[in-house]
């Protein structure tokens, strides 16, 4: 295996936030139009100062996204922003991207919902426009470039996220927060609905933050709503607490997918004390997740810049126990940008570290394609798939590598 064969192997990206992805030039660009103040002006000053290589902790990871978060205010930069992932995408042949983020981080006066989704959208078309006019893919020489749109709810937020997230506490002052983190999710899901409903490729609902003291179950009003009406579900877990959090994603929250599950074998998580036996708990979870394919987005870089356990040996990663136990899961970026990585270096690493031969690295590609919200009918995401399936094996072919998969 080397880098420049995996650079030209088609790849997804399913565990991708847009806030955490942008271009460094785009967003000093759009921060001076919009007059945000950065740290520096200059990429070199926001690498040393903002998005830096390694991180102390998570606050000092999450940091960044204040700014591009605030940069990413209007119609017009959220189109930019998503056409241009999708182009950094096609430059690295990844053919599936999803592109997920929090629309109510980004909802303004005279800018709702729907806006929000639908200026993602129309960057996400315009790139798939572009990229699939190309010959090598009228020719059929290369897959077709696709991507969806993830919809994040949030576990938690306060009045200081976003204006919309404030109207939520100013509307319903006697409510616990727990109730408010619910109905926001439901609005969101409702949204997210209401765009696959209209035609846009919405193809999932997420639901991020901190996991510790704000269950997933809390949530399980919209994602009834999303299961009730075929939308992917995925939901970040087991990334800063233990099994249950996984647990609780796929029996309250109807997980297809666990954002991360990087705790998933880890008896010393475990914090429920009525779970007496931990170790057939463990047991148990893995082989539901094993059989029902349950996918696990697994991030490596991100990982190692916030969890301090793997800070100096990547190798302690539980990807490898994860292929071990034949688990289905896909490596990602997370943030492109904040993590300073790509999907060819997130694959590269795993080659490195874990020593990943052909095979097994055209399972893991599979695993992504196969374990998409793909937009589409199933009859022409299996044909979408056979044609990846072919394009890898040519390209295996011309280094002199088995083909055959066992996914």
């Amino acid at each position: 295996m080397t880098r420049e064969l995996i650079a030209r192997l088609p790849k997804t990206d399913l565990h991708c936030h847009l806030d955490g992805s942008l271009r460094l030039t785009t967003l000093i660009e759009l921060a001076d139009e919009r007059k945000v103040a950065l740290p520096s002006k200059s990429e070199s000053g926001l690498k040393e100062l903002v998005f830096k290589r390694a991180y102390s902790n998570l606050p000092e990871y999450l940091k960044g996204f204040e700014y591009t978060v605030a940069c990413l205010s209007d119609a017009e930069s959220l189109e930019r922003a998503a056409y241009e992932l999708c182009e950094d995408c096609d430059a690295e042949n990844v053919r599936y991207v999803e592109v997920r983020f929090a629309p109510q981080l980004h909802v303004r006066p005279g800018f709702d919902l729907g806006q929000v989704l639908g200026a993602v959208c129309k960057g996400i078309a315009r790139a798939e426009r572009r990229i699939n006019a190309r010959a090598s893919v009228r020719d059929a020489k290369e897959p077709p470039f696709r991507a969806g749109v993830i919809c994040c709810a949030m576990r938690f937020f306060n009045e200081h996220f976003s204006p919309h997230y404030r109207a939520y506490f100013e509307a319903l002052p006697s409510s616990p927060s727990d109730r408010i983190f619910a109905l926001a999710s439901l609005e969101l899901a409702r949204a997210a609905v209401k765009a696959k409903e209209a035609g846009l490729p919405v193809v999932g609902l997420d639901l991020a933050g901190q996991e510790r003291g704000f269950p997933a179950g809390d949530h399980r009003e919209a994602y009834q709503l999303v299961h009730q009406h075929f939308l992917g579900k995925t939901v970040h877990a087991g990334e800063d607490y233990g099994p249950e959090s996984i647990f609780q994603a796929i029996t309250d929250c109807l997980a297809d997918r666990i954002g991360h599950g990087t705790w998933i074998f880890s008896t010393n998580k475990i914090h429920d004390p009525s779970i007496r036996d931990r170790k057939a708990y463990v047991d148990e979870l893995v082989r539901y997740v094993a059989e029902k394919r349950i996918t696990l987005e697994v991030c490596l870089t991100s990982n190692q810049q916030t969890i301090p356990e793997f800070r100096d040996d990547l190798a302690k990663h539980p990807f490898k126990k994860m292929r071990k136990e034949r688990l289905s899961a896909t490596l990602c970026t997370d943030n492109r940008l904040v993590s300073d990585t790509t999907v060819t270096d997130e694959v590269w690493r795993a080659v490195e570290t874990f020593g990943l031969r052909p095979r097994e690295v055209k399972n893991q590609l599979l695993y992504g394609f196969k374990r998409s919200f793909f937009p589409g009918p199933y009859l022409e995401k299996r044909a979408w798939v056979r044609h990846v399936i072919d394009c890898m094996d040519g390209i295996f072919e011309e280094y002199g590598l088995p083909t055959d998969t066992a996914v």
